[in-house]
């Protein structure tokens, strides 16, 4: 029965890749990379590469949503609104391309903004214990938590697969993760980037520099009233290949397909 399925989800996921073009949005970026759905009422996954789907790298600032449930949780900030003060300088130089961000903000400001620096200050204050805990509890990643830089979601061992970014987002969604009430309405909140009558669109970016390469995400999730439908887009790049649409083709890709799915206008 297990078998019979599993075949038949296989074949329900043929036929609706059949019905869309899931590569073109990638040839018309010049990237490679790959995007991975989660359709929640059918319980179907789309993939476009589905070895690429289950393959780890970092996560980047997509990591910024769960380290903001941590962050919450653990009290190293009230709420989103608390002002993290600039410490006037850091630790490598590898944050000085974004000169723009680096001043006193809030939380939420951080967030939107994709502000390195401010999270790198909490992270200090959490510390590898708590994370290990809080990692291996929600199943993010490999919870490899050991580079000697704080910034471990940018750089070094720790790494997750797009399928696994869709299960940690569906358990912020179902609130099933090991946090409060109270921090999952603050994330989803922050979250949000697009709201209209037929839905809302809560998602982070992300974007690494490390061990040669570019790796740039888009993850989230598209609320509509009858259904509720995930994503997890990952692009790779030679960083001595240059594309300088590289960090808008996360959208642009993601946004193609889900016009395709007929999700978003």
């Amino acid at each position: 029965m297990r078998v019979t399925l599993t075949l038949l989800l296989l074949l329900v996921t043929l036929q609706v890749c059949a019905q869309i073009n899931l590569e073109k949005p990638f040839l018309n970026c010049n990237i490679h990379g790959s995007i991975t759905l989660y359709d929640y009422q059918a319980k179907q996954w789309i993939f476009s590469n589905s070895n690429d789907s289950h393959t780890a790298t970092l996560p980047a600032s997509t990591f910024k949503i769960i380290n903001t449930l941590i962050a919450l949780e653990t009290g190293v900030v009230a709420d989103e609104n608390e002002i993290v003060v600039w410490p006037g300088k850091t630790d490598t130089v590898k944050y000085a391309y974004r000169p723009d961000i680096y001043h006193d903000m809030s939380l939420k400001q951080a967030f939107k903004l994709s502000a390195g620096w401010v999270y790198v200050e909490l992270a200090k204050k959490i510390g590898k214990n708590r994370y290990e805990e809080f990692l291996t509890k929600s199943n993010y990643g490999n919870a490899d938590v050991s580079e000697n830089n704080p910034d471990f979601w940018n750089f070094g061992k720790f790494a997750i697969t797009p399928t696994n970014q869709i299960e940690v987002l569906v358990g912020v969604y179902e609130e099933t993760l090991p946090f409060s009430k109270r921090s999952f309405k603050i994330l989803k909140e922050i979250m949000k980037e697009e709201e209209t009558d037929s839905y809302t669109l809560r998602a982070k970016t992300g974007w690494t520099r490390d061990g040669g390469k570019d790796t740039g995400w888009w993850v989230g999730y598209v609320e509509k009233a009858d259904n509720v439908y995930f994503f997890a887009t990952r692009l790779v790049k030679d960083r001595n290949s240059p594309n300088p649409d590289f960090g808008r083709c996360r959208k642009d890709i993601t946004k193609s397909v889900l016009r395709q799915l007929k999700v978003i206008q």
